[in-house]
């Protein structure tokens, strides 16, 4: 992993400085720290903040910021935008049947039918901006998960949000989906990065901005998706993106798996067997760059994950429900695997070394219930009719 990285800057530059918020306690991988000491040697790199969540990836260290006078594509990825939205639900958690709801939430699958063009016109965006993709989780570490409001840590804070203890929540993780590869597929990856205030800067820029945008709007009709089908009413309460890049005191700040910390609350999600929390950032801390961890991060990574779960069918079944009595409706074996909860650091690790960084306070833990990830499809289409067909058959059975 990590050998995507861009080259580093010339040898007499003076690495950026590393601000690590993390304890001994973390599981920190050595070849993520390796990637953080690499970047922080890129030409025009500035500072470097690191969280718990941070472990390798395929372009750089992921659970980082990176404030830098140049930009680079690699760092951000091909999921530009990608972040996580909280949404309260205006059902009461224990109306909810959690085997119906299961079925319900199927609904998720397949395109999503509604008027894609006139929604992205809303949002200020082109009408033909891959419409086709609009409204669809994807694959990876992307769900959909309806979980309740658990142990209240900051009563006022949370009232402030519209929540109370024991209320139903839904929290979507999912990005820019096909946009985000096309930007990335099409801009110029040079080692050396894209000079400020040149053309090719300012294309990638206006293209990724677009992307963010409708990263933002996917989730939103995501959680408008699931809660048509569960007949409940929905208010945002939390959006925060962690695969991005921002204008940031002159510089460019680069956020890859990095919640954006400086917008209100931040949802901070566990795996699908962990509690998840909504934090509240201090931003007393400059070095940390306007920057929370978006989760848990990864323990393994994907390719290991084959002899570490669900080795029989057995085993696989016990993937499928979660120590909380919560199910899982994945039905992509392999998915389900490389998804499993053992993949994950401890969420309240991750936490308590948010708190004693002095980065975040805790407002609440979020209680998992039911988590919908990417379907296994019976036919690989975009095709609504058929989709609709499916849907059909799988709702009669």
């Amino acid at each position: 992993m990590g050998n995507s990285i861009p080259d580093a800057g010339p040898a007499d530059a003076a690495p950026a400085s590393i601000h690590m918020f993390y304890s001994e306690a973390s599981w920190i991988e050595g070849a993520a720290v390796d990637q953080l000491r690499h970047v922080a040697g890129l030409d025009g790199v500035r500072a470097v903040a690191a969280f718990p969540d941070l472990h390798p990836g395929k372009y750089g260290p992921v659970g980082s910021a990176i404030l830098s006078e140049r930009i680079y594509p690699p760092l951000i990825g091909n999921d530009i935008g990608c972040g996580m939205s909280l949404f309260a639900l205006g059902i009461p958690a224990r109306k909810l049947r959690l085997d119906k709801a299961a079925v319900k939430l199927r609904a998720l699958e397949g395109p999503w039918d509604g008027d894609a063009s006139q929604r992205l016109v809303e949002a200020g965006l082109a009408s033909d901006l891959h419409p086709q993709a609009l409204g669809t989780i994807g694959g990876g570490n992307h769900f959909c998960e309806l979980q309740v409001v658990d142990r209240v840590c900051d009563g006022t804070a949370l009232a402030d949000a519209g929540l109370a203890e024991g209320q139903l929540v839904m929290l979507v993780h999912s990005g820019s989906r096909s946009l985000g590869m096309a930007v990335f597929n099409d801009v110029d990856q040079a080692h050396e990065g894209l000079a400020a205030g040149s053309s090719e800067a300012a294309n990638y820029l206006n293209r990724h901005n677009d992307a963010v945008a409708w990263a933002g709007l996917n989730r939103q009709i995501i959680a408008e998706r699931a809660a048509s089908a569960l007949r409940a009413d929905l208010t945002l309460v939390a959006d925060a993106p962690h695969n991005l890049i921002e204008v940031f005191d002159g510089l460019y700040l680069h956020r890859k798996g990095a919640a954006k910390a400086d917008g209100g609350l931040v949802p901070l999600a566990g795996s699908r067997d962990a509690l998840s929390y909504l934090v509240r950032p201090t931003g007393t801390k400059p070095e940390a760059l306007a920057s929370l961890a978006h989760g848990s991060g990864r323990k393994y990574d994907r390719a290991s994950m084959a002899g570490r779960a669900g080795a029989t069918k057995s085993d696989r079944k016990q993937l499928e429900r979660t120590s909380f009595g919560g199910y899982v409706v994945c039905e992509d074996r392999q998915l389900l695997i490389e998804e499993a909860p053992v993949a994950y650091k401890p969420s309240g690790q991750v936490l308590a070394d948010l708190e004693a960084a002095g980065l975040a306070t805790a407002v609440a833990s979020l209680k998992p219930l039911l988590t919908f990830k990417k379907a296994k499809a019976e036919r690989d289409t975009g095709d609504k009719e058929t989709w609709k067909r499916v849907r059909k058959r799988r709702e009669k059975s």
